[in-house]
């Protein structure tokens, strides 16, 4: 039996390079970085300084005044791509029937700044009565994203939130295309959205030493693949796509931005937060991927890499030897944390938006700060400056802290 087709017709990005996929695209492709020096808090006495925050973000653009305080910024920065997803696609009330539309969006670590905000009134006023608001926990839980999605564009299909860390946006858009396969829906909305950039998720993250303190030059300090990175650089935003059956967008006439083809995940079962020995769950998981697509090695002309900045990207690397082989060095790689920083629940779903976009135009991004690469990492990570070139099949990986890996890959259209 034939399986149902998967197409993307729409898209929604917030991230530290802006608001709207068209500025995020036309800023990736010029090699521009969004890092710089963290405004949300005093970073004093933080060993890290520099962010990827979203600049200029408005919620009432979106969302009436007297609903934002039911929401953390993460939730909100979800609601804002839902309503870019929507106009992108061109759905309009009427041209779907909202039973068959559903949502999976995700988040890493949900609404840490409600929490943080409300712990501190709490401390302030020393009385639980006056600290909580009766929205506390509605706007920070995870799946209150894809919750206020489908109340605020009325959609009635299968509505939750996948959680799995630095895969969570990868995963939410292979699931979701699951459900579109087995006839469960028409549409959905997928992917991930973040807002961590805060004194407990930047602290935390400092504490294991993941993240990098090039404080000095921040548009110069996420550096995958290069010799002299030292960490990854937090950012934060949403990535969402429109998923669709092929046969229902072609009936509504849609615009068909890509396909997708290929979805794997799996585990390394190795150690809560560094992968495998030689990649091996990364390896056996863009297997699988390939494996669902139909496709050998060979037909992937470019790999948007997890490639964090952090000793992790000599393994992703060996990981990608190890699966294509020969191939390895014909194809590009770039890993696009080094413009936007890591998204953490939200990189999959901007990630996999951008490997859409390169397919649609030919145009791919590049990884910049790669002044002297390692010497384990000894592929074609198109340094510096964004390519030319049209590629039939798009791969995008997503690992994430538990050992938890997620492979999409997607064609191009037309």
């Amino acid at each position: 039996m034939s399986r149902t087709r998967v197409v993307v017709t729409g898209m929604g990005l917030l991230s530290p390079m802006g608001i709207g996929v068209e500025e995020n695209w036309k800023r990736l492709r010029a090699g521009e970085s969004g890092i710089g020096p963290i405004t949300r808090f005093d970073t004093s006495e933080f060993p890290t300084k520099i962010a990827g925050e979203v600049r200029n973000f408005d919620g009432t653009q979106w969302i009436q005044k007297r609903m934002l305080r039911q929401m953390d910024v993460f939730i909100q920065y979800a609601v804002a791509a839902s309503f870019e997803c929507m106009q992108s696609a061109g759905l309009e009330e009427g041209s779907f029937d909202p039973d068959r539309f559903g949502v999976y969006v995700g988040a890493g670590l949900g609404g840490i700044a409600t929490m943080e905000e409300t712990k501190a009134k709490l401390i302030e006023t020393g009385s639980p009565r006056r600290s909580f608001s009766p929205y506390f926990v509605p706007a920070l839980i995870i799946n209150l994203a894809p919750g206020q999605i489908s109340i605020m564009h009325g959609l009635r299909g299968p509505n939750f939130s996948h959680c799995s860390a630095c895969s969570t946006g990868a995963h939410s858009i292979g699931e979701a295309a699951r459900l579109i396969e087995r006839g469960d829906a028409d549409l959905m909305i997928a992917g991930g959205s973040e807002a961590t950039i805060t004194e407990l998720g930047v602290g935390g993250f400092n504490a294991s030493r993941a993240l990098s303190t090039r404080n000095d030059e921040p548009e110069k300090a996420s550096r995958p693949f290069d010799k002299d990175r030292d960490g990854f650089v937090m950012g934060e935003g949403a990535g969402l796509l429109v998923l669709e059956s092929l046969e229902h967008a072609q009936a509504r006439g849609a615009k068909i931005v890509a396909e997708l083809v290929g979805y794997a995940a799996n585990s390394d079962a190795h150690h809560i937060t560094s992968p495998a020995p030689g990649g091996i769950g990364a390896q056996k998981c863009m297997r699988l991927a390939l494996r669902d697509a139909g496709l050998e090695p060979e037909s992937i002309g470019y790999i948007n890499a997890h490639g964090t900045g952090t000793l992790a990207d000599a393994i992703e690397t060996n990981a990608i030897r190890e699966v294509f082989g020969k191939h390895a060095y014909e194809l590009a790689v770039s890993s696009t944390k080094s413009m936007h920083g890591h998204l953490l629940g939200a990189a999959g779903g901007i990630e996999a938006a951008i490997s859409c976009l390169a397919l649609r135009d030919g145009v791919l991004p590049p990884t910049i700060n790669l002044d002297d690469p390692d010497p384990e990492c000894d592929l074609d990570y198109i340094p510096k400056v964004a390519r030319e070139r049209s590629v039939e099949y798009a791969m995008s990986n997503s690992f994430g802290f538990g050992g938890t890996n997620a492979t999409l890959i997607f064609k191009r259209v037309g």
